[in-house]
């Protein structure tokens, strides 16, 4: 059965794609700046960035490597970390002006566990 996981970096990114423009997030995110051509690297490569579909404001730019996608959430970090923690994913700080939140999406299936921090940090209140 574990084999059949998607554990592909690219994969993960499409499918973690699809998810948020398909509307599974109340239609609150738009996808920008996508290279469908990307190549995973070990350090990771910009995939594409998520935007706030209200605001347009640029929340997370997703990256790609070989074995999995992380999300680098750029705005309410702690609010990211939180809600990814509470699903089950591992969560870094990123120590950076202004600080950010990674979280990584290591198969397929918690593509779906990471769609809770895209909707908690819109919902944040400004400023967090």
């Amino acid at each position: 059965m574990a084999a059949d996981r998607v554990r592909d970096g690219h994969r993960i990114a499409e499918l973690l794609a699809s998810e948020l423009e398909s509307g599974a997030t109340h239609d609150a995110f738009t996808v920008t700046d996508a290279d469908p051509e990307v190549e995973p690297t070990p350090d990771g490569a910009l995939a594409y960035r998520v935007q706030d579909e209200r605001s347009g404001e640029v929340i997370a730019e997703v990256f790609v490597q070989p074995d999995r996608a992380y999300v680098e959430f750029r705005i309410a970090p702690e609010t990211a970390a939180s809600a990814a923690e509470e699903a089950g994913l591992r969560v870094r700080p990123k120590a950076v002006k202004p600080p950010r939140t990674v979280v990584f999406v290591e198969d397929g299936a918690q593509v779906k566990w990471v769609l809770g921090a895209f909707e908690a940090v819109i919902a944040a209140p400004a400023g967090e």
